[in-house]
């Protein structure tokens, strides 16, 4: 299979193309500058220079592969406060890769988030793959992917974990909680830190990412989750004791001065489910959980 693949020199992508390449297929990564088309091409990729903005471009290139893995998000903007733009950005990149797609049959797998789970008010049990959010950020065009089942797309849907791991990620979350918690003197949580947070390996979330393409039903969701829920004060516990500063309890009003962009996030409890997407595609965890690799040092070296 050839496949096109967004956000090609990304922390997802940097396992999905190596996994992609070891099962046979080939792959076209997309790259908006010559620093990610070296990246891309470092893994294996063949490269198609653009970004979320070329529509055009987006279209041709997913009319021209047999399926699509679409990772890129506008994270830097996301990462300065103006999340709306990337997620606007995102959803005209998602509808013009479905709307080449549309009547052929071929995979479209795009990405989303299980804290939108949270944000949309399920908490009080683990969320699972089949609950669906009217509409909202980032929901909208998880939507609109499950419903190009219903116009010739196998279409599915990965929701990650907040915090995915490991040596490939150099700009996550836990890199952010890792900064903010030296900035600071001080790994905060908001409250008791009871809230959950769920967690994924790197290195799983590539073989997720290539079982879907392969195989996934169409209009399905599925959970790149590997740890259901980490307290945050088990958390911020971690990082303080790599970093050897205190973790510390704060309310919800101090947040932005401790957790900058996170901190609208930082008091939900978003325990996850990934009972379904184990059943249907065959997918199991193999590797590290969030506590045990960042307690290995890498995060903190």
């Amino acid at each position: 299979m050839r496949v096109f693949v967004t956000g090609a020199s990304g922390h997802i992508a940097s396992a999905v193309i190596p996994e992609l390449l070891r099962n046979g297929h080939q792959v076209t990564g997309l790259a908006r500058s010559d620093a990610s088309a070296a990246s891309a091409a470092a893994l294996g990729a063949d490269v198609r220079h653009g970004d979320l903005d070329d529509l055009d471009g987006l279209g041709q290139a997913a009319a021209e592969a047999d399926g699509v893995i679409h990772l890129a998000f506008k994270h830097e903007l996301m990462r300065s406060g103006e999340f709306m733009p990337a997620v606007d950005a995102d959803e005209k990149a998602t509808r013009a890769l479905g709307a080449a797609l549309a009547g052929t049959g071929k995979p479209l797998v795009a990405t989303g988030g299980t804290l939108m789970l949270a944000m949309a008010g399920i908490s009080d049990r683990p969320g699972t793959e089949d609950d669906q959010i009217p509409g909202g950020p980032r929901t909208d065009a998880a939507n609109y992917v499950t419903g190009l089942a219903g116009h010739g797309v196998r279409s599915c849907v990965v929701r990650l974990a907040p915090m995915v791991h490991s040596d490939l990620d150099h700009h996550g979350f836990t890199h952010a909680l890792i900064q903010f918690a030296r900035e600071n003197g001080a790994a905060a949580y908001v409250g008791d830190g009871a809230n959950r947070w769920p967690a994924a390996n790197t290195y799983d979330i590539g073989v997720l990412y290539r079982l879907a393409v392969e195989k996934a039903p169409p209009g399905s969701t599925f959970h790149g989750v590997g740890d259901p829920g980490i307290p945050r004060k088990v958390i911020a516990e971690t990082i303080a004791g790599r970093l050897g500063v205190p973790a510390k309890s704060i309310t919800a009003e101090e947040a932005p001065r401790y957790l900058g962009f996170l901190a609208s996030f930082a008091a939900l409890d978003n325990p996850t489910s990934n009972d379904k997407t184990r059943q249907v595609l065959g997918w199991e965890p193999a590797h590290i959980g969030w506590v045990e690799d960042v307690q290995t040092g890498h995060y903190i070296a």
